[in-house]
């Protein structure tokens, strides 16, 4: 869409999903980060990593916003293995003038794991 907001993609790499990590393990946050960044995004969506998220009991927890007039979503419980049901819900949000995407139309987690719906700054 090539009038579209930017869209961005925030990614927890902190995240420990519950699991005792070693100092030299990698964090479930951060293989989520690698995965999606190994795979397509949606063109206009930047894909960043960022520290935590205060979402902890939630496993891994991304959000994503695309400026002052759109909806913000933080969905969480992800994990690598769903990189691809990110990339099918971002490129949903993307395609989208107000964040705003049919509720039958997210892929099925993000439909049970919206952690937080944050409305815009423009009404």
């Amino acid at each position: 869409m090539a009038d579209a907001p930017k869209t961005e993609l925030l990614v927890c790499t902190s995240c420990r999903a519950g699991q005792d990590i070693g100092p030299d393990g990698i964090r479930p946050g951060t293989a989520l980060f690698d995965a999606l960044s190994d795979g397509e995004i949606a063109e206009g969506v930047s894909l960043r990593a960022v520290e935590c998220l205060s979402n902890c009991e939630r496993g891994c927890s991304v959000v994503v916003r695309g400026g002052p007039a759109r909806w913000t979503y933080v969905y969480g419980n992800l994990s690598a293995d769903l990189a691809e049901v990110v990339r099918d819900g971002i490129a949903k949000y993307h395609a989208t003038s107000d964040g705003l995407v049919p509720w039958r139309e997210r892929p099925e987690h993000f439909r049970k794991n919206c952690i937080a719906r944050i409305p815009p700054l423009e009404s």
